[in-house]
């Protein structure tokens, strides 16, 4: 379940009005939510990086591999290429991080740089052949050896995509408030167990907006011991 912007720009200035510390507006609130969103997808992969190096805890709600993992599902893709010699070129055009390659269902599990694939083509012994192809990815392009894999629908890729900018949109009324249009809004991609991080995160942003140093010191600490709790 996805976060509604909506809820979220309520609660901001829920907040900000009962503490009289000045406003945001929506133009500004798509751009520190845009922002946040992508502060908190970026850092999964660290902390499921870390999180594969500690101890799990094995309880149903409590093992922090299998909720990171969760919070990625929003943001993971299958997709296909088209081949346009000499290299397969990626169809989606939301990619953010390639995962996996696959030939005909298959994952390549070897990834070559530049330097090595030349050492390979140079040996009969190390060519790859169809049934043990590899792969360079390079500039967004992949080039597929043995040479002869040439057919866009046998190459397929995994990949996360890139969080869709955040969107609270509005129509203006006769006294000139703004008013929401869900039809043409665009929530958060977030999990929904992510709403007070994303809150007191855009809370920061807005203490730099609206130069109250004091928002931006209690919400930057809250980000803080969040982040301590979640690592710990």
């Amino acid at each position: 379940m996805a976060i509604n912007v909506d809820t979220v720009y309520k609660t901001v200035l829920l907040i900000l009005n009962q503490q009289q510390r000045g406003y945001i507006t929506p133009d500004e609130l798509n751009k520190v939510a845009t922002q946040v969103q992508l502060n908190i997808f970026e850092k999964y992969e660290d902390d499921l990086s870390q999180q594969y190096r500690a101890i799990q805890n094995d309880t149903e709600y409590a093992n922090r591999v299998k909720n990171i993992e969760e919070n990625l599902q929003f943001f993971q893709r299958t997709g296909a290429t088209a081949y346009v010699g000499p290299h397969f070129t990626l169809t989606p055009t939301d990619i953010y991080r390639l995962g996996s390659v696959f030939y005909r269902g298959t994952q390549l599990t070897e990834y070559s740089q530049r330097n090595q694939i030349t050492q390979l083509l140079l040996s009969p012994l190390t060519q790859p052949t169809t049934s043990f192809p590899v792969y360079l990815y390079e500039n967004n392009l992949l080039y597929v050896y043995p040479t002869t894999i040439i057919t866009g629908t046998d190459i397929t890729i995994s990949y996360l995509k890139k969080p869709a900018d955040v969107i609270w949109a509005y129509t203006t009324g006769t006294l000139g408030q703004f008013i929401y249009n869900a039809g043409s809004s665009t929530d958060f991609e977030l999990n929904v167990s992510e709403q007070t991080n994303v809150i007191t995160r855009i809370l920061a942003y807005a203490g730099i907006i609206i130069n109250d140093p004091s928002i931006i010191q209690i919400a930057a600490g809250e980000v803080q011991k969040e982040e301590q709790n979640s690592k710990q």
